[in-house]
């Protein structure tokens, strides 16, 4: 059987909750509106790009936000000492976009997916308030803003996505 997006159990977030609560059911729904905009789609279709000279593709956004996903929360929140996955800064800094494979789509597909769920480890535990330095901007950052960048990161990208899709298959909507 041939491979497609998995549909993901997406929900809308409460419409009440404390700050903590509001902020990661708004990220995971934007994390899962992402998926959603792949959801049925073949390792060609996600890698199908927007436009030329763009190397956008919704699979090229998977792979950015998993590396977007790991910088924030483990590399700088959590410390962790990581290598990129899917880009180097010097030689070939979008590669998570240029070098997208419908061959590697469902392990892309999976380690977006695994990403998150060690995003929302290293973020457990930690209180809105906690900072770490962003060395690059030489400043103290907290959790709470790195949440709220996420957003707007999803909220940006997700829009990228719907012309993406429907560019695929004329899907609009969600």
């Amino acid at each position: 059987m041939n491979w497609t997006a998995p549909q993901p159990n997406r929900s809308d977030p409460p419409p009440l909750g404390d700050e903590r609560v509001l902020l990661e059911a708004f990220l995971d729904h934007h994390r899962h509106t992402l998926q959603l905009k792949c959801a049925g789609l073949t390792p060609e279709q996600l890698v199908r790009r927007s436009a030329e000279p763009s190397s956008m593709s919704l699979l090229g956004l998977l792979r950015h936000m998993a590396e977007v996903e790991r910088s924030w929360f483990r590399r700088r929140l959590g410390g962790e000492q990581l290598d990129f996955l899917y880009c180097d800064l010097d030689d070939n800094p979008d590669g998570d976009f240029d070098d997208t494979d419908p061959a590697h789509a469902e392990a892309d597909y999976a380690t977006y997916l695994r990403e998150v769920e060690l995003a929302r480890a290293a973020a457990a535990g930690r209180g809105l308030d906690e900072t770490f330095h962003h060395k690059h901007r030489d400043q103290e950052m907290s959790l709470r803003w790195v949440f709220l960048h996420m957003i707007e990161e999803y909220a940006r990208h997700n829009g990228h996505a719907d012309i993406l899709r429907e560019r695929i298959d004329g899907a609009t909507g969600e």
